[in-house]
Protein backbone atom coordinates (compact mmCIF):
# COMPACT_ATOMS: atom_id res chain seq x y z
CA UNK A 1 0.00 0.00 0.00
CA UNK A 2 2.80 2.36 0.76
CA UNK A 3 4.67 1.62 -2.56
CA UNK A 4 1.68 2.80 -4.55
CA UNK A 5 0.90 5.66 -2.56
CA UNK A 6 4.81 6.44 -3.67
CA UNK A 7 4.17 5.68 -6.59
CA UNK A 8 1.07 8.64 -6.81
CA UNK A 9 3.06 11.02 -4.76
CA UNK A 10 6.00 10.33 -7.76
CA UNK A 11 3.24 10.46 -10.64
CA UNK A 12 2.10 13.75 -9.60
CA UNK A 13 5.87 15.20 -9.88
CA UNK A 14 5.05 14.55 -13.60
CA UNK A 15 1.27 16.15 -13.75
CA UNK A 16 2.23 19.65 -15.45
CA UNK A 17 0.31 18.78 -18.73
CA UNK A 18 -2.99 17.36 -17.06
CA UNK A 19 -4.96 20.05 -16.69
CA UNK A 20 -4.51 20.57 -20.48
CA UNK A 21 -4.07 17.18 -21.40
CA UNK A 22 -7.60 15.75 -19.18
CA UNK A 23 -9.62 17.65 -22.08
CA UNK A 24 -8.29 16.21 -24.53
CA UNK A 25 -7.99 12.91 -26.76
CA UNK A 26 -5.23 10.72 -27.39
CA UNK A 27 -5.31 11.37 -30.62
CA UNK A 28 -4.54 15.14 -30.01
CA UNK A 29 -2.39 14.86 -27.23
CA UNK A 30 0.36 12.19 -29.66
CA UNK A 31 -0.21 15.71 -32.14
CA UNK A 32 1.23 17.88 -29.91
CA UNK A 33 3.63 15.54 -28.86
CA UNK A 34 4.96 14.64 -32.84
CA UNK A 35 5.52 18.69 -32.05
CA UNK A 36 8.48 18.12 -30.13
CA UNK A 37 6.38 18.42 -27.01
CA UNK A 38 9.18 15.93 -25.06
CA UNK A 39 7.67 16.47 -21.30
CA UNK A 40 4.16 15.81 -22.69
CA UNK A 41 5.74 12.31 -24.10
CA UNK A 42 7.16 11.31 -20.82
CA UNK A 43 3.87 12.16 -18.96
CA UNK A 44 1.48 10.19 -21.75
CA UNK A 45 3.70 7.43 -21.68
CA UNK A 46 3.43 7.13 -17.98
CA UNK A 47 -0.51 7.90 -18.04
CA UNK A 48 -0.85 5.22 -20.38
CA UNK A 49 1.47 2.45 -18.91
CA UNK A 50 -1.95 0.45 -16.93
CA UNK A 51 -3.16 0.30 -20.86
CA UNK A 52 0.43 -1.03 -21.99
CA UNK A 53 0.44 -3.38 -19.09
CA UNK A 54 -3.21 -4.71 -19.95
CA UNK A 55 -2.71 -5.28 -23.83
CA UNK A 56 0.71 -7.10 -22.95
CA UNK A 57 -1.28 -9.55 -20.26
CA UNK A 58 -3.69 -9.75 -22.63
CA UNK A 59 -1.09 -11.19 -25.51
CA UNK A 60 0.78 -13.14 -23.23
CA UNK A 61 -2.65 -14.62 -21.44
CA UNK A 62 -1.22 -14.40 -18.09
CA UNK A 63 -0.42 -11.06 -16.20
CA UNK A 64 2.81 -9.24 -16.91
CA UNK A 65 4.60 -7.72 -14.19
CA UNK A 66 5.91 -4.28 -15.36
CA UNK A 67 8.76 -4.26 -12.89
CA UNK A 68 10.16 -8.01 -14.14
CA UNK A 69 8.96 -9.19 -17.49
CA UNK A 70 11.00 -8.24 -20.50
CA UNK A 71 7.52 -8.66 -22.40
CA UNK A 72 6.68 -5.32 -20.77
CA UNK A 73 9.54 -3.34 -21.82
CA UNK A 74 8.79 -4.37 -25.72
CA UNK A 75 5.36 -3.07 -25.17
CA UNK A 76 6.38 -0.21 -23.91
CA UNK A 77 8.85 0.53 -26.74
CA UNK A 78 6.36 -0.37 -29.42
CA UNK A 79 3.62 2.21 -27.69
CA UNK A 80 6.14 5.30 -27.96
CA UNK A 81 7.41 3.85 -31.41
CA UNK A 82 3.45 3.94 -32.30
CA UNK A 83 3.14 7.44 -30.91
CA UNK A 84 6.08 8.49 -33.66
CA UNK A 85 3.79 6.65 -36.21
CA UNK A 86 0.57 7.24 -35.68
CA UNK A 87 -1.27 9.35 -38.63
CA UNK A 88 -4.25 10.81 -37.64
CA UNK A 89 -5.35 10.77 -41.78
CA UNK A 90 -5.59 6.92 -41.71
CA UNK A 91 -8.75 7.44 -39.58
CA UNK A 92 -8.49 5.60 -36.89
CA UNK A 93 -7.74 5.51 -33.54
CA UNK A 94 -4.70 5.95 -31.53
CA UNK A 95 -5.18 3.41 -28.62
CA UNK A 96 -6.44 0.87 -31.58
CA UNK A 97 -3.38 1.42 -33.74
CA UNK A 98 -0.88 1.19 -30.62
CA UNK A 99 -1.98 -1.99 -29.89
CA UNK A 100 -1.58 -3.45 -32.95
CA UNK A 101 1.86 -2.27 -33.19
CA UNK A 102 2.49 -3.14 -29.77
CA UNK A 103 1.63 -6.85 -30.74
CA UNK A 104 3.35 -6.88 -33.40
CA UNK A 105 6.40 -6.18 -31.36
CA UNK A 106 5.53 -8.58 -29.37
CA UNK A 107 5.49 -11.13 -32.11
CA UNK A 108 8.51 -10.53 -33.35
CA UNK A 109 10.09 -10.77 -29.98
CA UNK A 110 8.32 -14.22 -29.06
CA UNK A 111 9.39 -15.62 -32.55
CA UNK A 112 13.19 -14.60 -31.79
CA UNK A 113 12.86 -16.28 -28.75
CA UNK A 114 11.95 -19.03 -29.93
CA UNK A 115 14.54 -19.22 -32.80
CA UNK A 116 16.97 -18.76 -29.86
CA UNK A 117 16.01 -21.42 -27.84
CA UNK A 118 15.73 -24.02 -31.04
CA UNK A 119 18.86 -23.27 -31.82
CA UNK A 120 21.01 -23.05 -28.65
CA UNK A 121 19.37 -25.14 -26.02
CA UNK A 122 20.03 -24.70 -22.10
CA UNK A 123 22.16 -27.99 -22.17
CA UNK A 124 24.40 -26.09 -24.59
CA UNK A 125 25.64 -24.29 -21.57
CA UNK A 126 26.02 -27.04 -18.87
CA UNK A 127 29.96 -27.79 -17.80
CA UNK A 128 31.16 -29.79 -15.05
CA UNK A 129 32.56 -27.92 -11.92
CA UNK A 130 35.62 -28.59 -9.86
CA UNK A 131 33.26 -31.18 -7.75
CA UNK A 132 32.23 -32.75 -10.98
CA UNK A 133 28.60 -31.40 -10.54
CA UNK A 134 26.75 -30.29 -13.61
CA UNK A 135 26.04 -26.55 -13.91
CA UNK A 136 23.98 -24.47 -16.21
CA UNK A 137 25.79 -20.36 -16.24
CA UNK A 138 22.98 -19.58 -17.78
CA UNK A 139 20.46 -20.70 -15.45
CA UNK A 140 22.43 -19.27 -12.66
CA UNK A 141 22.98 -15.95 -13.93
CA UNK A 142 18.90 -15.65 -14.53
CA UNK A 143 18.80 -16.34 -10.80
CA UNK A 144 21.09 -14.32 -9.99
CA UNK A 145 19.48 -11.76 -12.12
CA UNK A 146 16.05 -12.21 -10.61
CA UNK A 147 17.32 -12.59 -7.10
CA UNK A 148 18.78 -9.05 -7.68
CA UNK A 149 15.76 -7.62 -8.84
CA UNK A 150 13.79 -9.24 -5.93
CA UNK A 151 16.03 -8.08 -3.32
CA UNK A 152 16.49 -4.47 -5.23
CA UNK A 153 11.85 -4.52 -4.55
CA UNK A 154 12.23 -5.42 -0.91
CA UNK A 155 15.10 -2.62 -0.28
CA UNK A 156 12.28 0.03 -1.70
CA UNK A 157 10.18 -1.19 0.41
CA UNK A 158 11.99 -1.21 3.72
CA UNK A 159 12.90 2.68 2.67
CA UNK A 160 9.40 3.40 2.35
CA UNK A 161 8.48 1.77 5.85
CA UNK A 162 11.17 3.79 7.49
CA UNK A 163 10.36 7.04 5.67
CA UNK A 164 6.82 6.83 6.74
CA UNK A 165 7.76 6.07 9.98
CA UNK A 166 10.07 9.01 10.08
CA UNK A 167 7.08 11.33 8.07
CA UNK A 168 5.08 9.40 11.09
CA UNK A 169 7.23 11.69 13.62
CA UNK A 170 6.11 15.02 11.83
CA UNK A 171 2.57 13.90 12.03
CA UNK A 172 2.59 13.57 8.46
CA UNK A 173 1.42 10.22 6.54
CA UNK A 174 2.30 9.11 2.75
CA UNK A 175 -1.26 9.36 2.03
CA UNK A 176 -0.92 13.27 2.59
CA UNK A 177 1.77 13.42 0.40
CA UNK A 178 -0.27 12.63 -2.65
CA UNK A 179 -2.54 16.02 -2.44
CA UNK A 180 0.65 18.14 -0.86
CA UNK A 181 2.41 17.49 -4.13
CA UNK A 182 2.20 20.46 -6.66
CA UNK A 183 0.18 19.72 -9.20
CA UNK A 184 2.64 22.63 -11.85
CA UNK A 185 6.14 20.81 -12.80
CA UNK A 186 8.23 24.37 -12.40
CA UNK A 187 6.48 24.89 -9.01
CA UNK A 188 8.04 20.71 -8.09
CA UNK A 189 11.05 21.44 -9.50
CA UNK A 190 11.44 24.36 -7.55
CA UNK A 191 10.70 22.38 -4.41
CA UNK A 192 13.08 19.85 -4.38
CA UNK A 193 15.79 22.56 -5.01
CA UNK A 194 14.42 23.98 -1.45
CA UNK A 195 14.16 20.62 0.28
CA UNK A 196 17.64 20.53 -1.16
CA UNK A 197 18.84 23.42 0.22
CA UNK A 198 17.53 22.62 3.48
CA UNK A 199 18.79 19.01 3.33
CA UNK A 200 22.09 19.83 2.84
CA UNK A 201 22.14 22.64 5.78
CA UNK A 202 23.22 20.86 9.31
CA UNK A 203 21.58 23.40 11.52
CA UNK A 204 18.42 23.29 9.60
CA UNK A 205 18.03 19.62 9.69
CA UNK A 206 19.06 19.32 12.86
CA UNK A 207 16.16 22.33 13.80
CA UNK A 208 13.77 19.98 11.83
CA UNK A 209 14.24 16.96 13.13
CA UNK A 210 15.28 17.99 16.91
CA UNK A 211 11.87 20.16 17.01
CA UNK A 212 9.36 17.88 14.04
CA UNK A 213 8.58 20.39 12.23
CA UNK A 214 10.12 22.85 9.23
CA UNK A 215 11.88 25.97 10.38
CA UNK A 216 10.25 28.14 8.06
CA UNK A 217 12.05 31.37 9.70
CA UNK A 218 15.32 29.93 9.21
CA UNK A 219 14.77 28.81 5.78
CA UNK A 220 13.51 32.02 4.55
CA UNK A 221 16.89 33.21 4.80
CA UNK A 222 18.28 31.07 2.46
CA UNK A 223 15.76 30.88 -0.19
CA UNK A 224 13.23 33.16 -2.32
CA UNK A 225 9.84 32.51 -2.04
CA UNK A 226 7.34 33.84 -0.04
CA UNK A 227 6.21 32.20 3.62
CA UNK A 228 2.66 31.32 2.81
CA UNK A 229 4.57 29.14 0.28
CA UNK A 230 6.35 27.16 2.70
CA UNK A 231 3.73 26.72 4.99
CA UNK A 232 1.74 25.06 1.87
CA UNK A 233 4.05 22.83 0.60
CA UNK A 234 5.49 21.65 4.55
CA UNK A 235 4.54 18.26 3.88
CA UNK A 236 6.00 17.94 0.86
CA UNK A 237 9.23 20.29 1.47
CA UNK A 238 9.93 17.63 4.66
CA UNK A 239 9.57 14.60 3.07
CA UNK A 240 11.78 15.20 -0.08
CA UNK A 241 14.54 16.65 2.48
CA UNK A 242 14.40 13.69 4.52
CA UNK A 243 14.89 11.78 0.69
CA UNK A 244 17.96 13.59 0.55
CA UNK A 245 19.50 13.40 3.68
CA UNK A 246 18.25 10.17 4.44
CA UNK A 247 19.77 6.28 3.91
CA UNK A 248 16.94 5.95 0.75
CA UNK A 249 19.13 5.21 -2.90
CA UNK A 250 16.39 3.95 -4.22
CA UNK A 251 14.12 6.62 -3.14
CA UNK A 252 16.52 8.96 -4.57
CA UNK A 253 16.67 7.07 -7.90
CA UNK A 254 13.23 6.40 -7.84
CA UNK A 255 12.50 10.35 -7.45
CA UNK A 256 14.54 11.03 -10.65
CA UNK A 257 15.93 13.77 -8.93
CA UNK A 258 18.87 15.53 -11.02
CA UNK A 259 20.78 18.57 -10.81
CA UNK A 260 19.47 20.03 -13.97
CA UNK A 261 15.24 20.05 -11.99
CA UNK A 262 16.84 21.29 -8.86
CA UNK A 263 17.82 24.80 -10.35
CA UNK A 264 16.19 28.11 -8.94
CA UNK A 265 12.52 28.32 -10.33
CA UNK A 266 10.17 30.55 -9.10
CA UNK A 267 7.13 28.48 -7.45
CA UNK A 268 3.91 29.98 -8.25
CA UNK A 269 1.77 31.61 -5.85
Amino acid sequence: MLLVLFKKFLGKRQAHHSDSADAQTPEQIVILIQEGDLRLRNQFITDYQPYVAKVTSRFCKRYVDPARDDEFSIALGAFNEAINQFSPQAGRSFLGFSEQVIRRRLIDYVRKEQRFSQQIPYSTFEVEDEEDNIVNPVEIHQAVEQYEKQKGMEERRSEIIDLNRCLSEFGIRFGDLVDASPKHDDSRQALFGIAKTLSKDGELMRIMLSKRMLPIKELLAQVKVSRKTLERNRKFIIAVALIYQGPYPYLRDYLHIREDHEKGEDVRE
